[in-house]
């Protein structure tokens, strides 16, 4: 049994993250600026319609909206084909040839990974409540408390909302101000060799006075 769970738990830290997380974690860090605007819009876009319109009333639109744009561009792509008397066929013919089908394997990893966060959450709670650890217990008993206020003035839509924007704007910023450092570092380094640098010199200037001198001398020439 130990020996199984340990393979497991091997098993799951070799594939991690799966491959939809990092997906995920690609867009937040906008990797790809064009595919995270979408996303970021998108999940905008939802959330404020869900925090003002009910889900019936979201879906329904977001339906229509798929639609006006799928049907317009079917009947474009007709009217053209059958003025140029072409015959390319369905517009979305890629698309309803790609298999879009859920593979049994895919349902399986899906649903070990479940079962690994299912089986430690309800471990973790067990514990927690039945106070194993009476530290721990008043952590999440805090924590509670202060979610308490949190949701007095804060609904869940608008929670989400929060987290949404987070999630975006912080690596960009974080970025912004990387480069900003790293650039305010370099600007430094460089105002500390100037000092260096005019010291060589006048060090420099100063071997070579004697030297000049003497030269001078043994020529006859006064010195200017």
């Amino acid at each position: 049994g130990n020996h199984s769970k340990g393979s497991a738990e091997v098993t799951s830290s070799q594939h991690w993250p799966p491959p939809k997380i990092s997906a995920a974690l690609q867009l937040v860090q906008w990797k790809e600026p064009k595919k995270s605007a979408a996303a970021f819009g998108m999940s905008m876009l939802v959330l404020v319609s869900v925090a003002t319109l009910s889900v019936i009333s979201v879906v329904s639109y977001l339906l229509l909206a798929c639609l006006c744009v799928t049907i317009t561009f079917r009947v474009y792509k007709s009217v053209i084909q059958a003025i140029q008397k072409s015959d390319e066929g369905h517009p979305f013919r890629s698309l309803l040839q790609r298999d879009i089908s859920v593979s049994s394997e895919s349902i399986r990893q899906l649903a070990d990974q479940t079962l690994i966060h299912l089986n430690w959450f309800t471990c973790q709670g067990r514990r927690l409540l039945l106070v194993e650890d009476l530290v721990d217990s008043l952590k999440l008993a805090a924590v509670m408390w202060v979610m308490t206020y949190i949701g007095a003035v804060f609904n869940g839509v608008t929670i989400l909302i929060i987290a949404d924007v987070i999630s975006f704007t912080t690596p960009l910023i974080y970025q912004k101000k990387k480069w900003s450092k790293q650039e305010w570092m370099k600007r430094i380094w460089s105002k500390q060799k100037w000092p260096n640098r005019i010291w060589s010199k006048q060090k420099w200037s100063k071997q070579k006075l004697p030297k000049r001198k003497q030269t001078l001398q043994q020529h006859g020439q006064p010195m200017q």
